[in-house]
């Protein structure tokens, strides 16, 4: 795969799981608010990281280690993405995937093979607007359907997974939240994710985030849904 970034450790970024992280390079959206918009847009300023030397990290450090999280970009791009996964389950581990959505196709495959132990998909807006396209910075109107699919799909899965929302001040309504929340009932849970300024488009990075006080009230609204909800960025 097309690896330019790796974290050995992480407390964070699966759950009550101790994981390391790969970052894969490329996006097909041009997100206002990605945080990590150089791994998708520039990539080439970043070293390649080769998988051997993810293998060998995992064989000298599995025995403390629950899980990888493969996350990007969009990991669902990578055309090797099934054979990286399986040669990290050699090494008893667990996979959480990070993802867009927009590949529902790789997704099917991924699950039907079990070779997913937790999915987290972002969902950028209510499902049936154009603030979708908006937010995802590429016109997504023939597409959304995939997107669709995708939430369908992992609900119907089985895999353990949660959606997550980045809440943008001065663009997400409550009644935008509680829409989201709404196409996603019956997910196992939804987290609403604090805004973080000074990540990507200077129209965005004038904007604050939201209060802790707003931000629970946004998941109050959400949790008329999915009970679940809870957000992050305190």
């Amino acid at each position: 795969m097309n690896i330019r970034g790796f974290v050995d450790t992480s407390f964070v970024d699966w759950d009550k799981k101790v994981s390391c992280v790969v970052f894969t390079a490329g996006c097909n959206l041009r997100c206002t608010f990605c945080y990590n918009f150089g791994l998708v847009l520039h990539p080439e300023e970043f070293d390649e990281i080769p998988e051997d030397f993810i293998f060998n990290f995992l064989e000298e450090n599995s025995d403390f280690l629950d899980g990888v999280v493969v996350t990007g970009g969009e990991p669902t791009l990578q055309p090797d993405l099934e054979d990286f996964i399986k040669s990290v389950r050699k090494f008893g581990l667990g996979i959480k995937l990070d993802s867009n959505g927009t590949n529902p196709e790789v997704l099917m495959q991924l699950i039907a093979e079990g070779l997913i132990d937790y999915i987290a998909m972002d969902v950028k807006a209510p499902l049936d607007s154009e603030q979708y396209s908006k937010l995802a910075g590429v016109n997504l109107n023939s597409s959304i359907g995939d997107i669709k699919k995708s939430v369908q799909l992992i609900k119907s899965s089985g895999v353990d997974h949660e959606f997550r929302t980045t809440v943008v001040p001065g663009v997400h309504t409550k009644a935008d939240i509680e829409a989201i929340a709404k196409s996603l009932a019956g997910a196992d849970r939804y987290y609403l994710q604090k805004f973080q300024p000074n990540t990507r488009f200077d129209k965005l990075n004038e904007n604050k985030p939201q209060s802790d006080a707003e931000m629970e009230e946004l998941a109050e609204a959400a949790r008329k849904h999915i009970p679940s909800t809870e957000w992050r960025g305190r």
